[in-house]
């Protein structure tokens, strides 16, 4: 099978491209054509010496994942299904704004973490994504919305690695994918501008702090750590004081002062005044033994598996003041692309139903409330 360049970030095109004879500025424009330009022909790259574009004939290719879907909300959200094979389909979500172009993406097919509220965990883990399954996300929704646009600027401005799946899981694809989403010759992304999104993998936390620190969001989710063993299983292996011990160590190497606490807000389960309070006593205790950050605030997008429903407008207004109040910079996610499911998994789920997972993950649920005490 020929060599999918999506999978290379520079130092790795570099190396395979002197393997075949050629000079280091050579994989550096190859590298530009391909992901600045989007350019996936080679007899198009103009610059190349012949020969070489006979060698990449031969050898390589630009291989982007087959659509399955496509769906544009009324809002200007899109989202698209790739297939990535043996019957697996990830999601990828372009979510534009005034004042940016965020692309959410995934990084896995199904996820192993199996978050209560997440509607990919219910679907179960299938594999990791290769860095050019990761990359390809990127490259098909830039260079495809440049046509649709008739624009040659970049569209995409942020990318959240948000998407199906627990970044930090599949680390060593991971982190090229991200050098490459930051090289100037090809996206030319600020570290600001790229997140990583962790149910809290800790080791892993420390590690992308040392390897290519950008911005980082924690799924918190639950201000105790008896109600995040509910709903976020791997608290049980990494608890809140240690997940907490985490950030702080990888502010010093973070772009940015903060880190963002995401917290899904579930009506009757973890979005009650008390909860709100406990989380002030976590996050920004008295003394300032707390952690620099932000919380985001997300309303629930139900899905019929989870059992749970979203907080109303209210609750979710009342327990963000509580927040500001305390001092804690809060915001609540504006809900995005309703009318197309645009929440990561459902599109999926609604066409891969894997093999009896969703019966057995709603068993294991209901045991686990059942031993859980009511926080």
């Amino acid at each position: 099978m020929k060599v999918n360049l999506l999978d290379f970030d520079l130092p790795g095109l570099i190396g395979w491209c002197e393997g075949l004879g050629e000079k280091k500025f050579r994989a550096t424009q190859l590298f530009r054509w391909v992901h600045h330009r989007g350019v996936s022909e080679f007899d198009q790259m103009t610059d190349l010496a012949r020969e070489f574009r006979d060698k990449l004939h031969q050898l390589a290719e630009v291989r982007a994942l087959p659509v399955v879907q496509r769906q544009d909300s009324a809002d200007g959200t899109i989202k698209w299904l790739f297939d990535v094979g043996d019957g697996n389909a990830v999601e990828t979500v372009f979510i534009p704004e005034d004042d940016r172009a965020t692309l959410c993406v995934s990084s896995q097919a199904g996820c192993a973490v199996g978050c209560r509220f997440c509607s990919t965990g219910h679907q179960g883990f299938s594999r990791n994504l290769a860095t050019a399954e990761i990359l390809a996300q990127l490259w098909f929704v830039e260079h495809t919305l440049r046509r649709e646009f008739k624009q040659n600027e970049r569209i995409i401005s942020n990318v959240v690695m948000m998407g199906m799946g627990e970044p930090l899981q599949n680390y060593n694809a991971l982190v090229p994918a991200l050098t490459v989403m930051l090289h100037d010759h090809a996206y030319g992304l600020s570290r600001r501008r790229v997140t990583v999104s962790t149910s809290g993998v800790v080791p892993m936390m420390d590690r992308l702090a040392h390897d290519c620190p950008v911005a980082l969001a924690v799924s918190l989710h639950a201000p105790h750590d008896a109600l995040r063993d509910s709903l976020v299983p791997i608290n049980r292996k990494y608890p809140i004081a240690e997940l907490l011990d985490a950030c702080r160590r990888y502010l010093p190497a973070a772009p940015r002062d903060f880190i963002t606490f995401e917290y899904c807000m579930l009506d009757g389960v973890n979005d009650q005044p008390e909860h709100a309070q406990a989380l002030v006593a976590l996050l920004h205790p008295p003394g300032g033994a707390g952690v620099p950050c932000k919380l985001n605030l997300i309303p629930f997008n139900p899905f019929p598996a989870s059992g749970l429903q979203r907080s109303p407008d209210a609750a979710v207004q009342a327990f963000a003041r509580i927040l500001l109040k305390a001092g804690l910079v809060t915001t609540v996610r504006k809900t995005r692309g309703d009318d197309i499911d645009a929440a990561c998994g459902q599109l999926a789920g609604d066409i891969l139903d894997r093999t009896d997972v969703q019966r057995r993950v709603a068993r294991q649920r209901t045991i686990e409330l059942v031993r859980t005490p009511h926080i």
